[in-house]
């Protein structure tokens, strides 16, 4: 394949070697005049363990070149990948200026050229930046319409800096973000000798998986430090409870845990994240991540409320009291949390679940329903149908299987607020899902 990489930092550099080096065509474009004489004397713009020698394998097959020359690069290949930066500007939001003006130069190239080019997004940027920012300014320039006379795509990297290289011959997965298949296509076939699972998704999915992935990597080391913090207090090693964290797979590092939805519950979450945030403040360590997430919980269940409010509808029925299916557990269920912000707010409530339903409740759960909650307990009803036809509009509440059909059919007159996941990824008109 004839590839042009726009950008020779840390990104462009690495994936100009790596390409050059499985035979690829590679023209390596920067403004830097410097740089470019760096690469075509096979010196490496950054320090990363072993990309000289690949830089240097490049040049030798002749499958490497730089210039500053844009529509030398863009007449000269099939696909451009733009690598340039993206800082951050004082208020946190990215600073694009360096993509705008790349998009200008290639679009403007494009113009001339007749056979179909591929514009691939390798750089960090946010959902929409292809689709409002990228986009636009590729069909202004070249007038041309993205998706029929060139392509599109987005193509998040993973690499590490000391072990970019090996990121990129192993990677975890290869990310396509689409806007047509044939950009899909090219991409998928550029990395065909990699062994990892192509995932190939909309634009906007594919940048969204970037930031998502890279937020979670600073999320699980702030979570490590402040345990860390919180058990050298304690007189505990961290790095002992740590390691023994990490060999759950089955919940600590699984999927589990993390999917999109409704705020957590029951006997163990809530009461083991306050005590945890008590304890460390009792001791003066500061734990900000850990103690923002009960508070966090609560923004979730108001989010179900603000849903169900923006309808304009009295008449609700909530399926599910409990806080998970398979269980009758109503301690600090959200869904119980929930139904009291219903009821305080004037709403025509009606609830239905099959493991809570107030005549089968004995014991703590009993005790619990007549001296907590008796008023919702008293919306309580074991008739399914008349629960669902007597609604206005209908709250998924659990994963409960006997609910999920209601997610999948239109219903005539009512709307559906899927808390679960039931819902197909493109949802109907009247219904919504709390995080789809």
């Amino acid at each position: 394949m004839r590839i042009s990489i726009f950008g020779l930092g840390y990104v462009g550099a690495v994936c100009a070697g790596c390409l050059s080096a499985r035979g690829h065509h590679v023209i390596g474009v920067d403004i830097s005049a410097s740089k470019i004489d760096l690469i075509n004397n096979g010196k490496s713009p950054i320090v990363e363990p072993g990309l000289e020698a690949l830089l240097q394998q490049g040049l030798a097959s002749g499958h490497l070149r730089g210039t500053t020359d844009v529509a030398d690069a863009v007449l000269n290949s099939d696909v451009s990948f733009i690598c340039v930066g993206t800082p951050s500007k004082k208020n946190g939001d990215l600073e694009l200026n360096y993509i705008e003006g790349v998009c200008r130069e290639i679009g403007l190239a494009m113009r001339d050229k007749s056979e179909r080019h591929t514009v691939v997004v390798r750089s960090t940027v946010l959902p929409g930046t292809a689709k409002n920012v990228v986009l636009p300014i590729l069909q202004d320039c070249s007038g041309k319409q993205a998706g029929v006379d060139f392509g599109l795509a987005v193509n998040p990297e993973f690499l590490r800096e000391s072990t970019a290289i090996k990121d990129y011959d192993f990677p975890p997965m290869t990310v396509i973000g689409e806007l047509d298949q044939a950009s899909g296509d090219l991409l998928e076939s550029i990395y065909s000798e990699l062994d990892a699972p192509v995932i190939r998704k909309s634009i906007d999915v594919a940048e969204m998986i970037k930031y998502t992935c890279n937020v979670w990597h600073a999320t699980k080391v702030t979570f490590a430090n402040e345990i860390g913090n919180i058990a050298k207090a304690a007189g505990v090693d961290g790095r002992d409870v740590m390691e023994v964290i990490c060999q759950d797979h089955k919940l600590n590092l699984s999927k589990y845990y993390m999917k999109p939805g409704f705020a957590f519950g029951g006997s163990c979450l809530p009461k083991d994240v306050r005590a945890l945030s008590y304890r460390a403040g009792s001791m003066d360590v500061d734990a900000p991540l850990i103690g923002s997430l009960m508070r966090s919980n609560a923004i979730q269940v108001q989010n179900a409320f603000d849903i169900i409010a923006g309808y304009d509808k009295r008449k609700v029925a909530l399926l599910g009291l409990s806080f998970k299916s398979g269980t009758d557990d109503l301690r600090e269920s959200p869904l119980v949390e929930l139904a009291e912000m219903l009821i305080g707010k004037g709403y025509d409530l009606s609830i239905f679940d099959r493991n809570v339903e107030y005549a089968r409740v004995y014991g703590s759960n009993k005790d619990y329903i007549e001296s907590k909650i008796p008023h919702v307990s008293s919306l309580l009803s074991s008739d399914f149908d008349a629960v669902v036809d007597n609604a206005e509009i209908i709250v998924l509440g659990n994963s409960d299987m006997h609910f999920a059909p209601l997610a999948q059919q239109a219903l005539h007159g009512k709307h559906v607020v899927d808390l679960v996941g039931f819902m197909p990824t493109a949802s109907r008109a009247g219904s919504e899902g709390i995080c789809w």
